[in-house]
């Protein structure tokens, strides 16, 4: 059969430390609690990083854990959605530059080429018309040796 026994630790019977129970204590001058004017003072000194801060225990820790986990996510995602995006109007601008730019040019040159043979027909036209007009004989006449 098993026999129990207590052993007290050492610690549980020593005396605690503090004042004497004959000793007189004077509450009011000890105190910790401020007063309104202290407590303004204290107050003013506190900025608003400090509040916020503050706050923090409000929060229980593994919320705290999954609030910034969540931040954390976001700000990836939308820092690597910034980025892709970021890289894709650079590949684009730069391909339009090179394509866009050689092509326009070209496109106005065939554009001003074809105005220019659109004139050289109409000068062409109205210079028949006055050499026809200038060698038509009148009628009934024969023409001269």
């Amino acid at each position: 059969m098993v026999k129990l026994e207590e052993v007290l630790d050492e610690e549980f019977n020593k005396a605690q430390v503090g004042p004497d129970a004959d000793e007189d204590w004077d509450t009011d001058s000890d105190s910790e609690i401020l007063s309104d004017d202290e407590d303004d003072l204290a107050l003013a000194d506190e900025s608003l990083a400090d509040r916020i801060y503050a706050l923090k225990d409000i929060i229980p820790p593994t919320q705290r854990k999954f609030i910034s986990n969540t931040v954390a996510t976001t700000t990836s995602w939308v820092g690597s959605g910034l980025k892709f995006s970021g890289q894709t109007l650079w590949v684009v601008s730069t391909s339009a530059l090179l394509l866009g730019v050689p092509w326009a040019l070209a496109f106005a040159e065939e554009q001003q080429l074809a105005e220019m043979e659109r004139e050289m027909k109409m000068q062409q036209g109205a210079n028949e018309l006055l050499t026809a007009g200038a060698g038509a004989q009148p009628q009934g006449a024969s023409p001269a040796l």
